[in-house]
């Protein structure tokens, strides 16, 4: 997506603006609908930066836990992987925020009579505002806040919460957190509206590189998911699948034969919201220094090459299993035995570029397996089993119950999910320690590190933001 020619003014604080621009104004530029769909793309780019999807969102959750070591000392990751004081996930920021104020801008300014286009587009663009506000929320519900009913010391503070546009500095105002239920239930207001403005998009269609219904009632059915409502999860995520074509069996999903090589395609035969970047979005610098496939591939000479998958995370796979065949053992200077560059980030689009497929439709057969693992083990076995066949496995032993079951489904999203941002969240909204790779302690669930800090000169920018316990 290509930045929107829209100019907002940039003040100090980052939870209440965006980036300026051109010197375009607003009301020059969001004259019709045309200019409201280039805030739309800015809203979609920023959330392609290195530091939201672009790279922290995949990685971090991934170090922070027990899925990725360090083979290379760069300066990055360090803490995370040591999960020392403050070292965490930082989206905090103008990605985040800014995208937030792209989003309000389009929900609050599109509907004008002064705004030229049809109903149909004006309403399409200000779904796609809705669902890309819920995502941008719940991302920083689940970094800086407990779940709802799972607080430590009843602490239940989220963001800011903020659904009007700041346009210059004397719209911002300071304003103290919300709580992680009330932002819950405006994301659940926020996706329910984008239902009926969104338009249908099949699987790895171009349109999943927007708003549409599957996109949104998966992201539903995941709100549910950590909100504890599971049989709201159950729902949402059963509709999805049938309106995607999505089938119990697990036709649908790709073929056991073609699941390595679905990482080099764009968009991925299995999307249902993929982030899409292209060569202007980043110069080759950028690229090197700053892409997951430098990162965490050798598949380039220059590539930094500075994470690897965790011997315990390769030990977890079964024999078959063609998701293990998303890492290849290789060598690096200066570590002694193997190591393991991911194949899912390849840079297949050239100079360390691809796609970000940021809900998947195997998604949708996990999410419904946890939430029937209480109430119906079989469902939630045959939903198992239903991925697992498309992985090159068999199915789970048939009596397998409980937390037992549970801790299964668990292990399936770490196989599943690998280097996609799930692991740490997996564990923290189910109150779990977060275990960790090698000699490295795990965390305890009651450990103020399960919550990132907010940054130092926002809460001395805004002494109304309270920040989380321990910092």
């Amino acid at each position: 997506m290509f930045y929107s020619a829209v100019m907002v003014l940039l003040v100090a604080c980052t939870d209440l603006t965006t980036n300026p621009r051109q010197s375009l104004t607003p009301e020059i530029a969001l004259k019709d609908v045309s200019g409201y769909q280039s805030l739309a793309n800015s809203m979609y780019n920023r959330a392609t930066g290195f530091g939201y999807y672009g790279q922290t969102m995949m990685i971090a959750p991934d170090i922070l836990a027990d899925n990725l070591k360090l083979i290379a000392n760069t300066g990055r990751y360090q803490g995370e992987e040591a999960n020392g004081d403050r070292d965490h996930i930082n989206i905090w920021g103008l990605n985040v925020f800014g995208a937030i104020n792209d989003a309000n801008l389009i929900i609050e300014g599109i509907d004008s009579e002064e705004v030229s286009g049809t109903e149909s587009e004006k309403s399409f663009i200000k779904g796609e505002a809705y669902f890309m506000r819920a995502l941008l929320y719940f991302d920083l519900c689940r970094v800086y806040g407990y779940e709802p009913g799972r607080e430590i010391n009843g602490f239940n503070l989220g963001p800011v919460l903020r659904l009007t546009p700041t346009l210059k500095a004397s719209d911002a105002d300071y304003r103290p957190r919300a709580t992680v239920e009330e932002v819950y239930q405006q994301i659940e207001s926020d996706l329910l509206e984008a239902e009926s403005m969104v338009g249908y998009a099949p699987i790895a269609s171009e349109w999943v590189y927007y708003g549409n219904t599957g996109a949104v009632y998966t992201l539903l059915a995941r709100l549910y998911l950590y909100w504890g409502r599971m049989e709201d999860a159950e729902e949402f995520a059963s509709k999805a699948m049938e309106i995607l074509n999505l089938r119990s069996n697990g036709e649908g999903l790709v073929e056991a034969a073609q699941y390595v090589q679905s990482f080099s395609r764009a968009p991925h035969p299995e999307s249902i919201f993929e982030l899409e970047i292209r060569q202007v979005d980043w110069n080759s610098a950028d690229g090197v220094n700053n892409s997951l496939n430098s990162l965490v591939s050798d598949s380039e000479p220059a590539a930094q090459f500075i994470l690897s998958a965790s011997d315990e995370l390769i030990a977890s796979y079964e024999e078959g299993d063609v998701r293990k065949d998303c890492w290849r053992a290789t060598t690096r200077d200066g570590i002694e035995g193997e190591v393991y560059a991911s194949r899912k980030w390849t840079g297949y689009k050239g100079d360390f570029l691809e796609n970000l497929p940021i809900i998947r439709a195997s998604e949708l057969y996990l999410i419904r397996a946890e939430a029937r693992y209480q109430s119906n083990p079989a469902g939630a076995r045959a939903d198992i089993n239903a991925l697992r066949f498309r992985r090159g496995l068999g199915a789970i032993d048939n009596l397998l119950s409980g937390e037992a079951l549970l801790n299964k489904i668990l292990l399936e999203r770490r196989l599943e999910f690998a280097l996609e941002g799930h692991r740490w969240f997996d564990l923290k909204r189910n109150e779990k320690n977060i275990s960790k790779h090698g000699d490295f302690l795990e965390v305890p669930y009651t450990d103020y590190r399960i919550l990132a800090n907010l940054p130092l000169d926002e809460i001395t920018l805004n002494n109304l933001l309270e920040q989380n316990p321990g910092y």
